[in-house]
């Protein structure tokens, strides 16, 4: 009895065939070399404040229930899909059954016992959020503004329009930011003059709005163990055109430094200010206009016997100044800041011959231009 030969798979499927193994083999040795990756991707960063883990917690526990129902539900999928497949033979529907009361007492009756304790626990973990310190051991008054922050640190026994003993206007960097001492509770204030902000740092899971006419307020607390971490915040609703620029850094020091840092800055405060030059810069005067976090020139030429810059800030609650640099980047004249809208004249020294580079200290990626020294 002689037999069909066999076929052979074509070149083409075969490879196919080889190609997708390949391909199989390098998904799974991807998801093997980044398992940890991909798992932490479905959880936020690790909560760096005493609230943001009590949100964590939170999450973890929607998280559990979420992954749980999604494995009952699909294997229910899967093996409705494998024990009732149609197979050779099966010309009739199979018996139809019609009410189950038990049944449907039991998938009502769980999700609502899920809601009610989720509903629960969610509660407790609001009302720990909110819970504001009688006694808190710092102050700090959040402003927002088109298009920069500012931190205002006020007395211990402060309200929210308390006069501050200081004000920090750079945002990020070394010396500015808000900085706020670990393992101590800080009150916070938070006020806008122009439009809807909001208050934003990822790694402390939580958001607060800052309202035009109304003062929203809330605790923050660092664990101790995390002095020395620098965090990012940021704006967190769409403000206007320099929303994007609306960034600022939270510097975390341990308590003795923080004593420190605020005692220097409080003494820098109460200083006497330097006496103001005698008369006027000689030269021609300037104008400079800083508006929507720009310069309205990018080219400034001068005399180098001196000149006055007749600076004029139309950024409403935004601070800029005016920075010469030379090409090592080294400080040739700094002016103070101004809070717009305000105009100021800089009276600036004889500067040698050459050309520099002119900013704004606190926003140096878009405020800035080259001075040419004749």
């Amino acid at each position: 009895m002689s037999t069909a030969p066999r076929s052979r798979p074509s070149s083409l499927a075969i490879a196919g065939w080889l190609v997708a193994a390949a391909f199989g083999i390098a998904l799974a040795a991807w998801v093997v070399l980044n398992a940890g990756t991909i798992w932490n991707s479905f959880f936020p960063p690790q909560a760096k404040s005493v609230e943001g883990q009590e949100i964590r917690n939170l999450y973890d526990i929607v998280f559990i229930f979420a992954v749980v129902i999604f494995a009952v539900v699909e294997g229910l999928i899967i093996w409705s899909v494998i024990r009732y497949r149609r197979k050779p033979g099966d010309d009739e529907l199979p018996p139809q059954t019609h009410g189950n009361n038990l049944a449907e007492i039991t998938w009502t009756l769980i999700p609502t016992v899920i809601v009610l304790f989720l509903f629960v626990v969610s509660w407790q973990t609001l009302n720990s959020v909110e819970a504001v310190s009688p006694d808190p051991g710092l102050k700090v008054r959040a402003v927002a503004g088109q298009f920069q922050w500012s931190f205002d640190y006020l007395p211990t026994d402060a309200t929210g329009d308390t006069k501050a003993l200081f004000t920090v206007t750079a945002p990020v960097g070394p010396d500015g930011g808000l900085v706020l001492p670990a393992g101590q509770v800080t009150h916070l204030y938070l006020k806008s003059p122009d439009v809807i902000h909001a208050f934003y740092v990822p790694q402390f899971l939580f958001k607060r709005d800052v309202v035009p006419g109304l003062t929203n307020q809330f605790d923050l607390d660092i664990p101790a163990s995390d002095a020395g971490q620098t965090y990012r915040g940021q704006c967190a609703e769409l403000c206007g055109v320099g929303h994007r620029i609306m960034l600022f850094e939270v510097h975390a020091l341990a308590q003795a430094d923080f004593k420190a840092w605020m005692d220097k800055q409080i003494a820098a405060a109460n200083a006497t200010p330097p006496p103001a030059p005698s008369g006027a810069a000689a030269g021609p005067s300037i104008p400079l206009v800083a508006q929507n976090v720009k310069f309205d020139q990018s080219t400034l030429t001068v005399p180098a016997t001196g000149f006055t810059i007749h600076y004029d800030n139309k950024d409403a609650g935004t601070p800029h100044d005016f920075v010469i640099l030379d090409n090592a980047g080294s400080k040739v004249y700094g002016s103070p800041v101004v809070t717009g809208p305000k105009g100021a004249d800089f009276p600036v020294p004889a500067i040698a011959a050459g050309t520099y580079k002119f900013e704004c200290s606190i926003h140096p990626t878009l405020m800035f231009g080259t001075l040419t020294v004749q």
